[in-house]
């Protein structure tokens, strides 16, 4: 039986992992979003191209994990693998001089220290509104 891809469910789970609530995601996204439209979409097994892109610009992951990551082939992948460093591929098996997830984990801080930055950058600039409002 070949198993479904659920796009909504990997769109909450790249967003989870890089530490974005739903309403920072729809402020991202623009105006016509809000937290509960969040919600709704990340509920739909497909999403439409054009929405999928832009998500994939904002959360900056590439349209291929949300359309191709499946958690059940990703734990049986772990669970088939024996020794630190070995990395399925089509053919078997290959030996990593990384741990992947130890790449992953460098990949996710780097996006929290950017998006941090980013949150930084956006509040200075909402403080030198207000003074020039002011």
């Amino acid at each position: 039986m070949e198993q479904k891809i659920h796009q909504g469910r990997n769109v909450k789970r790249f967003r989870e992992m890089l530490g974005i609530k739903q309403e920072a995601l729809a402020f991202d996204l623009g105006e016509d979003w809000n937290q509960k439209k969040i919600s709704l979409l990340e509920q739909k097994d497909v999403i439409e191209d054009p929405l999928l892109k832009q998500i994939s610009e904002v959360l900056k992951i590439p349209v291929e994990a949300f359309q191709n990551f499946d958690e059940e082939q990703a734990v049986n992948i772990i669970a088939n693998t024996f020794h630190e460093g070995a990395v399925a591929n089509n053919s078997g098996y290959i030996n990593c001089t990384f741990n992947p997830l130890d790449k992953l984990i460098q990949l996710h801080e780097e996006k929290l220290t950017l998006y941090e930055r980013m949150l930084k950058e956006k509040d200075e600039m909402m403080e030198r509104l207000e003074k020039l409002i002011k």
